[in-house]
């Protein structure tokens, strides 16, 4: 197992490498466009020119990229190019938001697919065919529009939550929650509905095996094999399907920030992206890369723990 988790570090680590050198390409190719959309469109070429010389645009690419690369290794991923922040200390308050969003998501979908699609496959008939009915509705309707529906009626007519804003943890336990609570429940619609189908369908086909009727005709009651055993066996598939919409999730969680004004790392991607605030979108690159490779790698070892199959592969 050890060398297992070596392997896939050393993995995330080359591809993390890939990434910032595709990213940086992208992003600081075109060094001349960058100063003029700094400066405006009305700005003379001498004052771009003076504005790149500035900014070290004039450089070969090769020579900036090393420059961003070893002062990454230290933690330093630059200075904003409109406010002069350290893009470590923007990442840093916002990483905190995106991801209470994301893991709360993530928790609430496991937990009620689990439930769901358990209950489908034991019972079939009418609840079956209403899972699937929930399920396909919660795919067909947008997120976008979930989360206005619910600022609607949960907080601007019922008053029950805040319509905006974020009140951090540490701050207050009850005021995050209010916070948080439509946002969760906006993102967890289309994750509980994709992993109530795989719940579904693995659980249908553990309950199928050889090894049920081997566990039922020695006596044990239905639940505990349902439990025990089967959803063990078809935990390995959810997880996989968890580990995609928790990726989805991250990309999802900037269209329901800026539905609910949240200051996390959706919000500022929308902002940096559309001011040309190069080395922020950099260190949003790299930060969403980080977190999705520890994300698949919990997942991995997750899927390691219930199949003994996947610890010897």
């Amino acid at each position: 197992m050890l060398t297992f988790i070596i392997r896939r570090i050393l993995a995330g680590v080359v591809l993390l490498f890939v990434i910032s050198v595709l990213a940086f390409g992208l992003l600081y190719l075109d060094s001349a466009n960058i100063a003029r959309r700094i400066l405006g469109q009305n700005a003379t070429p001498e004052l771009v020119q003076q504005k790149a010389q500035e900014l070290g645009l004039d450089r070969p690419i090769v020579v900036q990229y090393w420059d961003w690369l070893t002062s990454a290794l230290t933690g330093d991923l630059g200075r904003s190019w409109f406010n002069g922040q350290l893009v470590t200390v923007s990442l840093s308050g916002r990483v905190a938001v995106t991801l209470s969003l994301v893991i709360g998501t993530t928790v609430v979908s496991a937990v009620l697919a689990v439930l769901l699609g358990v209950l489908a496959a034991r019972r079939g008939g009418w609840i079956d065919g209403g899972v699937q009915f929930i399920s396909v509705l919660g795919f067909a309707i947008p997120g976008f529009l979930i989360a206005l529906y619910l600022v609607l009626i949960f907080a601007i007519n019922l008053g029950w939550f805040k319509a905006t804003g974020y009140i951090p943890i540490t701050e207050s336990f009850t005021g995050w929650l209010s916070s948080v609570t439509l946002p969760i429940a906006a993102l967890a619609v289309g994750a509980i509905a994709a992993v109530t189908q795989q719940i579904r369908g693995s659980m249908l086909d553990a309950l199928s095996r050889d090894y049920v009727r081997t566990l039922r005709s020695r006596g044990l009651p239905m639940s505990s094999v349902v439990y025990k055993h089967v959803l063990r066996n078809a935990g390995g598939p959810a997880l996989a399907i968890l580990a995609v919409q928790f990726i989805g999730l991250l990309g999802g969680a900037v269209i329901v920030e800026q539905v609910f004004a949240l200051p996390g790392m959706g919000q500022l991607t929308v902002q940096a992206g559309l001011q040309g605030d190069v080395p922020v979108v950099m260190g949003l690159v790299m930060a969403f890369a980080v977190i999705v490779l520890i994300v698949n790698l919990l997942i991995d070892l997750a899927q390691a723990a219930l199949n003994p199959k996947v610890r010897l592969s």
